[in-house]
């Protein structure tokens, strides 16, 4: 269900070439990855790279890189080289600053990036549904160290990407998904380009 909410949400082709942003262990990676020409996954975590570079590389046009994605979208010496990004069930355990960086990062050095798939997002609207058997701490949803991050309502994060550049298109996944009743998604497009 996931694979195919991105391979959709991305339109995603045999000759794009995918950059995925906190890409963990590579286990979602690599599905994608099959239906394109390559790419690279880029992750903090040592462990999780490691895993990647053991189980998931199947090409010479695949790679796994240990850095923050942060400074990798500062530092990166082709960020022409990708035409679709991913961040799925990651973004929002980034710092609001750090989210906005990488967004603008993204916006003004990746120039060749057409679409940028966001997934998983938690939806702050959806709180009292998420939060009806469970202790709510007041604050919680604005804690990126949170056991699920920061919490945004739609309209928060459609603004949060058009000051960086981007529009936003909101899509949701099946209810048959075990999140969708708390989750959304984002497709983003660099402003000004038709959707």
């Amino acid at each position: 269900m996931i694979v195919k909410a991105v391979l959709e949400g991305l339109e995603l082709s045999i000759n794009d070439a995918l950059l995925d942003l906190c890409c963990g262990n590579g286990a979602l990676t690599t599905y994608i990855f099959e239906r394109c020409t390559g790419g690279l996954g880029v992750d903090f975590s040592e462990y999780l790279i490691d895993v990647a570079r053991k189980h998931f590389l199947k090409r010479r046009n695949e790679n796994f890189m240990l850095q923050d994605v942060v400074e990798f979208a500062r530092t990166f010496p082709e960020p022409e080289r990708f035409t679709k990004g991913l961040c799925y069930g990651s973004f929002m355990f980034l710092p609001t600053d750090s989210a906005c960086e990488l967004l603008r990062l993204l916006r003004s050095r990746f120039t060749s990036l057409l679409c940028l798939f966001i997934g998983n997002l938690p939806d702050k609207e959806k709180m009292t549904v998420f939060f009806s058997d469970r202790n709510y701490k007041p604050g919680i949803e604005n804690d990126p160290g949170a056991p699920i991050g920061i919490w945004y309502t739609e309209n928060e994060f459609i603004r949060l990407a058009a000051q960086s550049g981007w529009s936003a298109r909101i899509s949701r996944m099946p209810p048959s998904f075990f999140a969708s009743h708390y989750r959304f998604d984002a497709v983003l497009i660099p402003s000004g380009q038709v959707p």
